[in-house]
């Protein structure tokens, strides 16, 4: 099971494994603050693809096809993610405001797909 969550938002005994997906540390957040247990910063968008989206949500269906396009050629980076979800309960830890068009909510599109994919392979 994979749910989002943003970084501020208080731990729960629920959230299973909870690994930060942003490239950037979160302003104003300490480290002994998060609660986290990884930050795989390598499978956020790209400098280049986080900086034409800026969150427009007019970008917003192009964006989440670059980033698949991004997450397609780098297995390495979210196949830690993909296993850990057949296993328990991640969670991924954002920081973004929207909390509809973010990273997080693409990635984890992306990655229910693959498990998809894995189910009807078995």
């Amino acid at each position: 099971m994979i749910q989002l969550k943003r970084i501020y938002d208080p731990p729960d005994p629920h959230d299973g494994i909870r690994i930060l997906v942003d490239r950037l540390w979160p302003r104003g957040m300490k480290k002994e603050n998060l609660h986290m247990d990884e930050w795989i910063r390598d499978v956020a968008p790209s400098d280049a693809l986080r900086h034409w989206f800026t969150h427009d949500p007019a970008k917003w269906d192009e964006f989440r096809r670059r980033y698949n396009i991004e997450l397609e050629k780098k297995p390495e980076v979210w196949r830690p993610l993909f296993n850990a979800a057949q296993r328990s309960t991640v969670t991924l830890l954002f920081s973004s405001h929207n909390l509809e068009q973010n990273n997080a909510v693409a990635l984890k599109s992306f990655l229910e797909k693959q498990l998809e994919g894995k189910m009807s392979d078995a």
